[in-house]
């Protein structure tokens, strides 16, 4: 609708200019019969000119269609002028001459629309392969951010299962199950278009469980989400780096060791989770570690600036991530 209305405005416009250059070559006629008369066969042309591009697909049938009402629109628009104006009629020579001028001037309006159309068409096109590479880019780096992720976490897991191999055969196999658990999963959810929160969870689940072999009773955790929020479209590998950051720098270094929380929450803004740890609390390395940098670019990448990370000291000890993100799809 905006498209034809800036068409018609551009249309009175054209039409108004050609009113003046007769007016200042024909000066025995006055500016406010050719005004109509430019007003009525361009709007005419205009008119039927919409009313073919609307019901024909680009291509050569629209343009012979445009070539053969072209003198139909200007004949219209001709008719209508001497109506209105009151000056002549068809056997008038002056009627043969506005017939003239009408398909000279249709014809470079024309032509106008038709270089205005395709330029338009090459623009979008233009358009739709930029933010096509822009997206394969940003898909790109996501790919590399999980990549750095995902490897960090299993040399861990296999340096642990290396030193148990001696000292605790079978603890050592109990860790290799919980791993090949957790790669199953995770390759799955690879081969999948769309990950959810709950899927994210399972993962963290079979995680603290890996974790739970290697300190026991020095970790516990709880996870409490409600069904919705599982089902929330959720990026893979964004809420690991967090547990992991307080399992490495709450639980591992504090004597007893703590307890992780894991909540989730909608609201009218979005996503919520919040991982609270009960451990030893903020330090330089839980800051700035390289899991922590790597969330906050993917955020970046994904949300723009309606993601965020934000860490705080909890005032009973331990410390606090909450990711903020907001609220896409919900999943079947």
């Amino acid at each position: 609708m905006k498209k034809t209305v800036s068409y018609l405005f551009a249309t009175l416009v054209f039409n108004t200019a050609i009113a003046g250059i007769l007016t200042v070559l024909i000066p025995d006629i006055a500016f406010r019969h050719n005004f109509v008369f430019a007003q009525c066969i361009g709007l005419s042309i205009a008119l039927l000119s919409c009313l073919i591009i609307a019901c024909l697909p680009g291509g050569g049938k629209r343009v012979a269609a445009l070539a053969l009402s072209l003198p139909l629109s200007v004949a219209a628009g001709v008719s209508v002028a001497i109506s209105i104006t009151g000056l002549g009629s068809w056997s008038d020579p002056r009627a043969g001459q506005a017939m003239l001028i009408g398909l000279f001037f249709g014809l470079i309006g024309a032509v106008a629309l038709l270089l205005a159309e395709r330029i338009a068409a090459e623009v979008q096109q233009h358009q739709l392969l930029k933010s096509e590479t822009a997206r394969r880019a940003v898909e790109a780096h996501l790919k590399l951010l999980q990549a750095q992720i995902e490897p960090h976490f299993l040399f861990n897991t296999l340096a642990n299962v290396g030193s148990l191999i001696d000292s605790d055969p079978a603890l050592a196999k109990r860790l290799l199950e919980r791993l090949n658990d957790w790669l199953r999963v995770a390759l799955a959810r690879a081969r999948s278009d769309a990950s959810t929160l709950g899927d994210e969870l399972d993962m963290l689940e079979n995680y603290l469980q890996i974790m739970h072999i290697r300190f026991g009773e020095r970790l516990r955790w709880r996870i409490e989400a409600p069904a919705e929020a599982r089902r929330v479209v959720f990026p893979p590998m964004l809420l690991q780096p967090l547990v992991e950051n307080a399992v490495r720098h709450g639980i591992e270094p504090k004597l007893g060791g703590g307890e992780i929380g894991i909540r989730a929450s909608l609201d009218g803004v979005g996503l919520r989770l919040e991982v609270c740890d009960s451990g030893m609390g903020l330090t330089a390395g839980t800051c700035g570690g390289a899991g922590l940098v790597n969330v906050r670019a993917r955020l970046a990448s994904l949300f723009g600036t309606a993601g965020s990370l934000t860490l705080n000291g909890n005032a009973e000890g331990g410390a606090s991530a909450t990711l903020s993100l907001p609220c896409r799809e919900l999943a079947p």
